[in-house]
């Protein structure tokens, strides 16, 4: 099908991609059992039935199956991406032509056509918002005020995004209730730890195909993010330092056995460096000139901030595309720093991405979400709040189900028990 002939409103890079898109999206399916639990409930009950849902989400497969989800509940779905660098064209085509979800993300996007992009979605008036980043939420109460008192209630996806909705509830700017995602402990746990963990280094080798064994790598932020990447670092051989502002993360850092300090003491150290804050400028020019011949800097945090990419660019002499999604600067000494991905999501960059299986609870989270908020947005004053004990329970339990597992249930008497105070030694 040609894109003159689709009817619904789309801003995507060429629908004749679609084939692969819907090859990948398929694949990725497969390791999402639990949205597919959901998928088949929802064709039933149709939750979301009326409501117009507006998603800045990372277009990737994993993302493709969700709006799936929404859709079998009865929800209109537009979708833009969340980063330029992270959208996969042929996701886009394939939920184009495949399931008229209208789309409107583009790899390598710039800025003007990025928030044209979510301007685009925000146009057909949207009742509930899904949000990675707080971008759209931030366009919709800064750009577009007129649309909110149709909004019923959001979620969002990642910690940056939560921080910047708490700052904005803070303020008393926040202009309806969002539940955050994040928070949910079968999102952060799993998939902050365990996806960015595995995808950060699998962007960082698709990128430099560098052997991490003996090398001295510096994460900063031990966050669950942070830990995920130290984890995985440390179990491929690698030296590794953690870099931190909280004293509680720095001493857990330090008892999980890693080197801690400083940054201005790891920048002459270090191989390679990861940040993964949510902060600006945690790797900055001052650091960067400290740096060894040939040291790599990444990021694995939301935005394009915390590398000091700016200030990397004016002190250098000279900057070269070495490698697909690496630039080499050459600073003042002669020593080249190398930059991977522009300083974006290298996980997203580089490579695809978190694991489907491991999305697959974190879409969950997103769906069921949705589904509490058409249920309960009435009592909800606005703010953000915690996804509900039972949702992130239910996802656990339905993907130990899908993983062949069980567990113990507490028995009247053990209940009893734990509900008293009068049994004593």
């Amino acid at each position: 099908m040609s894109a003159k002939r689709l009817s619904i409103p789309l801003d995507i890079a060429d629908i004749n991609l679609a084939n692969e898109g819907k090859r990948r999206t398929e694949w990725a399916a497969s390791e999402m059992p639990v949205l597919a639990r959901l998928t088949d409930e929802f064709k039933q009950s149709k939750p979301l039935k009326g409501q117009r849902i507006a998603a800045c989400l990372h277009v990737t497969t994993e993302t493709a199956n969700l709006m799936l989800v929404l859709k079998a509940g009865g929800a209109e779905v537009r979708l833009c991406g969340s980063n330029p660098l992270s959208t996969q064209d042929d996701v886009a085509a394939h939920l184009v032509r495949d399931h008229g979800i209208s789309t409107f993300a583009t790899y390598g996007a710039d800025r003007k056509k990025y928030y044209e992009q979510i301007n685009a979605v925000l146009d057909f008036k949207p009742t509930i918002t899904m949000d990675d980043g707080c971008d759209l939420v931030h366009t919709l109460h800064c750009e577009r005020r007129d649309l909110l008192p149709g909004i019923i209630g959001g979620t969002e996806e990642t910690t940056t995004g939560v921080i910047r909705l708490r700052a904005m509830a803070a303020d008393g700017a926040l202009a309806y209730p969002i539940v955050a995602v994040n928070d949910a402990d079968t999102k952060h746990l799993f998939d902050n730890r365990y996806g960015t963990g595995q995808s950060t280094i699998d962007g960082i080798l698709r990128a430099t195909n560098l052997l991490l064994a003996g090398r001295t790598v510096v994460v900063a932020g031990y966050g669950w993010c942070g830990r995920g990447v130290a984890m995985r670092a440390r179990g491929m051989g690698a030296i590794v330092v953690v870099t931190e502002i909280d004293p509680i993360k720095a001493l857990e850092a330090a008892l999980d056995g890693f080197q801690v300090m400083p940054m201005s003491k790891a920048a002459p150290l270090g191989d390679l460096f990861i940040t993964l804050t949510g902060n600006i400028n945690v790797i900055d020019v001052a650091h960067m000139l400290k740096m060894k011949d040939g040291a790599i800097v990444c990021n694995s945090g939301h935005f394009d901030v915390e590398i000091n990419v700016g200030g990397l660019g004016a002190a250098a002499k000279k900057a070269n595309a070495s490698r697909d999604n690496v630039v080499e600067y050459i600073m003042p000494s002669g020593r080249k720093v190398r930059l991977l991905a522009e300083g974006r999501l290298v996980n997203l960059a580089a490579a695809e991405g978190h694991p489907a299986a491991v999305m697959d609870m974190s879409f969950a989270n997103q769906a069921l979400s949705a589904q509490y908020l058409v249920k309960q947005h009435h009592k909800l004053s606005k703010g953000v709040y915690s996804v509900p004990r039972e949702l992130d329970e239910r996802v656990a339990r339905l993907k130990l189900g899908t993983l062949g597992l069980s567990i113990d249930k507490l028995s009247a008497e053990q209940k009893k028990y734990l509900a008293s105070y009068s049994h004593g030694t």
